[in-house]
């Protein structure tokens, strides 16, 4: 079992181990049994299908809850360092889902004060800067303007600080260190911030003046803020928030996780159609060195980069997923084939992106939560 790999809520590097990531997490697998009930409120997403999202905590309870007549609002987010990428996109694209199958306000965090502590080369105004661009990228996807906020954090601390204060207070340094790993290096500024993104996880509930659950989709490597609010959650006298865990969008060059570190590896919203080809085009994949080679033995699709796009995002037909996986290990099509026919969906998938990108220029104000 592969053990040399990290996954923080700022760093994921080597091989994920996702079994690994639940026994040392302490969370539980979206088993049969759950997506049989999730069945029951509309057409399971290709993400839930094919287990990319994967791992939750109380996702039982919050349906309990909805089923009951309690609604509950979606809550999730991005930290502003640098453009949109697809990995980025995944999980908003399954949040969306969400939305329009339960019909539930989101509430989208863009945490300028967490890249500004977290990156010593980014200024306030950058990351400011940034979280203007990202949002674009939200309003392109879709959701719901009358029931989508977006919360900037420097522009929301008036709602979000004393939120943040009375988790903060319940938040030991010991347990910020054990968690996160702090030094005594590590400025102060990095130490409160879970408390800031803690926050939406309880503001609905301090608005409404009564608890009202809260799911949280997001990658696993989220997990440790949530993990800390939730253990402070019933001292504050809130419901511990929910969570759906997502795996990481794979990177080009045969990367677990897409990695704004890695340009060539990673597909930007804001890339030209020509940048996306030649990075599909340069990807890495399970292919056999020479064409004669892979018509006899075939390749290997469960290591393939470009078969992985496909499976996570772009063919939402899964017997036909099933005969591409078929017909790659069988030798009956090739690499460039693939890489082709990726190249020709990314780049419908961007052009299309990218008018919305722009047309939410006009949009910002219909979306912003608040500018205290």
């Amino acid at each position: 079992m592969a053990e040399d790999f990290k996954v923080t809520p700022w760093e994921v590097s080597g091989e994920v181990d996702y079994e690994m990531l639940i026994e040392k997490f302490g969370t539980k697998h979206v088993d049969n049994a759950l997506l049989k009930r999730m069945s029951k409120y509309g057409e399971l997403h290709p993400l839930l299908r094919r287990g990319i999202v994967y791992s939750h905590r109380d996702m039982d309870w919050i349906l309990d809850r909805y089923d009951a007549g309690e609604k509950f609002y979606l809550y999730t987010g991005r930290g502003p360092s640098g453009h949109t990428h697809m990995g980025h996109l995944m999980p908003w694209i399954f949040t969306k889902y969400l939305q329009d199958t339960f019909k539930v306000p989101l509430y989208f965090q863009l945490t300028d004060d967490e890249k500004f502590l977290f990156n010593d080369k980014l200024s306030l105004s950058d990351t400011k800067s940034m979280a203007y661009e990202n949002m674009l990228d939200v309003i392109a996807l879709g959701f719901d303007p009358t029931s989508t906020k977006i919360l900037i954090d420097t522009d929301c601390v008036k709602t979000l600080y004393p939120i943040a204060l009375k988790t903060a207070k319940k938040i030991t340094f010991s347990t910020a260190r054990a968690v996160f790993g702090f030094e005594n290096s590590t400025n102060i500024g990095s130490i409160f911030y879970t408390s800031m993104q803690a926050a939406p996880a309880f503001m609905v509930s301090e608005i409404e003046g009564k608890n009202v659950p809260c799911l949280i989709p997001c990658g696993i490597d989220q997990d440790p803020h949530f993990r800390v609010a939730r253990d402070i959650a019933p001292q504050l006298g809130y419901y511990k928030p929910a969570l759906l865990h997502n795996k990481m969008f794979p990177g080009l060059q045969g990367t677990d996780k897409m990695s704004s570190s890695q340009p060539n590896s990673t597909i930007y919203t804001t890339d030209t159609p020509k940048q996306v080809r030649k990075k599909i085009m340069s990807a890495f994949t399970g292919g056999a060195v020479t064409v004669e080679e892979q018509r006899k033995n075939g390749g290997k699709p469960e290591i393939c980069s470009v078969f992985k796009y496909k499976h996570f995002l772009f063919e939402e037909n899964d017997e036909a997923l099933e005969e591409l996986m078929r017909k790659c290990r069988n030798g009956e099509i090739l690499c460039g084939e693939c890489k082709k026919s990726l190249a020709d969906s990314m780049v419908k998938f961007i052009e299309i992106h990218q008018e919305k990108r722009e047309a939410a220029k006009d949009k910002v104000q219909d979306y912003l939560y608040c500018s205290d």
